[in-house]
């Protein structure tokens, strides 16, 4: 029989061990709930001080350890029952906890170092002023940090446009529709010209080359600097080291040019026509032994309620939303990166569909686990469940970098889970004998896929979407630009360059495929977007320079993020 210490021990492993029980039982049940109760693997502290203090921590999930929500009320300070979510500045180094005692504190600890913040405090307590600067992050505690501050996002008028005909119009769904078929089919398409004999320049040897029928010399019109070549001039499929960009590396290809080995295979994908066979394909590499991934949600999307497409047992009219939430409250969504990363960041890129289209109308996962709502996890923190079936970019605790197809299974990586993406299903996924990367099965399925476009599966449109590959024991995302495409263009194009699992990211405009490198000027970061008129997406300054979307300012759509390791 334990005694003293080791029965106090054991006590406490018991007890959060039924915690745990029965914050799993608030997780999975299909009922209303709210964000906090959505979180399967929270802690709380509750203090009580002088003067009717009373303080209450959340750590949302103590194994991320980066967002937090602080209840509190000091009436001598005006705070009365307010929340607050508050970000870690640096997870990896600060763990957070709520001291006791006579004179209660938030605690900071980093190896050894021990500090005390009482932002509660005095006549004008720090949690209000931080909350009055109007800041997406304030700081709080010396920098260590940050309260989130609701504000609105930044949207150009076609996607306001959009949203209000989407939110305000009967048939404002149908009306958006026609606007796609008429105006964005081929909107952004670019067909570069090809140079007979022409000189491509050094090529960067790292991620080798795609399967190609030949090796044409392509004139392409990316807005990256490219080392050993110059004017754009790169050889189709091979790769080149972006400049003043280590580990970062630019490809490009028509969809024409692979291999009749690939191109040509049947019942994988289907025919490709010949505009999309002509469009450029533009492809960017990132030596993942360089840099993190984060993911960030929008101040608007992807949202929390139902999709409309789900139907029959896809959708229980009983809760708000699929996962018994339609608001994020008391948790702040900002839409823009950290300002404790901004000395670090590398590259942007959207992410993926809104919930309104990031759910199945057609077959029968439009039946069952509620339509498949696409599912999404931010600094640790559940926002929409991860849904089996689906096509998932994930970060663990650990740094792990992964692209998969989600499974029940999975679900014992949830605790460790940091950044998590859905967004339909595989492109190319490893083919069950040979662990070679193919087309994923519902690549010829328009409704199967959920690919967006029109009911007869004859829609290209512009589209992005990402992939990874290992070379020789290394990792690389890969981030690709299709200037028109069907999923098969896509998965044909993935798969001639040996990539091991492929999903798709969003579509149809500049907007929705954005993506930016960062270099360091005297000046602040330089951005570099992918394609020119990506620029027009980014704020200005009074003198004219940019203030890049996502790191300068709060945007309304969510995104990927890459910051160099220390």
């Amino acid at each position: 029989m334990a005694t003293g210490a080791g029965a106090q021990a054991t006590d406490a492993s018991a007890d959060r061990e039924a915690r745990l029980a029965r914050q799993w039982e608030q997780y999975e049940v299909d009922a209303a709930k709210s964000v906090i109760e959505l979180q399967p693997f929270r802690s709380q502290q509750r203090v009580n001080g002088p003067d009717g203090l009373s303080a209450e921590l959340i750590t949302l999930n103590p194994t991320v350890n980066a967002w937090f929500v602080l209840n509190v009320t000091a009436p001598g300070g005006g705070l009365q029952g307010q929340s607050f979510h508050l970000e870690n500045a640096d997870p990896d180094a600060w763990q957070i906890t709520l001291g006791g005692g006579d004179d209660p504190a938030l605690v900071f600890e980093d190896d050894g170092a021990r500090h005390l913040c009482r932002p509660w405090d005095g006549a004008q307590p720090e949690l209000l002023e931080a909350q009055r600067s109007g800041l997406p992050y304030a700081p709080i505690c010396g920098q260590r940090a940050y309260l989130r501050n609701r504000v609105s996002g930044s949207r150009t008028n076609r996607e306001a446009v959009a949203e209000f005909l989407r939110d305000n119009v009967v048939f404002g769904e149908s009306i958006v529709g026609m606007i796609k078929g008429a105006f964005y089919e081929d909107a952004f398409m670019q067909s570069s010209e090809t140079i007979e004999g022409g000189d491509s320049g050094r090529i960067a040897d790292s991620l080798g080359r795609a399967q190609v029928a030949n090796d044409p010399v392509m004139q392409i019109y990316s807005g990256f600097d490219l080392s050993g070549t110059a004017g754009g001039r790169m050889e189709a499929g091979s790769w080149y080291a972006v400049e003043d960009a280590p580990g970062i590396y630019a490809s490009a290809i028509q969809p024409g040019m692979i291999h009749p080995d690939i191109l040509n295979r049947r019942g994988e994908t289907n025919n490709l026509d010949y505009v999309e066979r002509r469009a450029d394909v533009y492809l960017v590499g990132f030596d993942l032994s360089r840099f993190e991934v984060g993911y960030e949600v929008g101040t608007d999307h992807p949202r929390l309620g139902w999709s409309s497409r789900p139907h029959g047992g896809g959708r229980n009219w009983n809760t708000p939303g699929p996962d018994g939430i339609d608001r994020a409250d008391p948790l702040v969504r900002v839409g823009m990166l950290s300002p404790s990363l901004t000395d670090r960041v590398a590259a942007t890129f959207t992410g993926g569909f809104k919930r309104d289209h990031g759910a199945f109308k057609y077959d029968a996962y439009a039946t069952y686990n509620h339509g498949h709502h696409y599912g999404f996890i931010s600094n640790g923190v559940v926002l929409s469940k991860l849904q089996p079936n689906l096509s998932t970019l994930y970060v663990l605790d650990d740094g792990t970098i992964g692209m998969k197809t989600w499974t029940e299974e999975d679900q014992g990586m949830l605790p460790h889970i940091r950044f998590a993406r859905q967004n339909g299903v595989a492109l190319v996924h490893p083919d069950p004998e040979t662990g070679v990367g193919v087309p994923g099965p519902r690549v010829r399925s328009w409704g199967g896929g959920n690919w967006s476009g029109s009911a007869n599966a004859d829609l290209r449109t512009l589209r992005a979407g990402a992939c990874m590959r290992t070379v020789e024991g290394r990792k690389f995302l890969i981030y690709a630009y299709f200037s028109t495409a069907t999923p098969s263009a896509m998965a044909r194009t993935f798969q001639a360059y040996g990539c091991d699992y492929a999903m798709l990211l969003d579509m149809n405009s500049q907007e929705h495929t954005y993506m930016a490198l960062y270099t360091k000027s005297e000046d602040g970061l330089v951005p570099h977007h992918l394609v020119s008129r990506m620029s027009s997406i980014d704020h200005r300054r009074r003198d004219g320079t940019p203030i890049p979307r996502f790191v300068g300012f709060s945007d309304n759509r969510d995104f990927f993020y890459l910051v160099r390791k220390d």
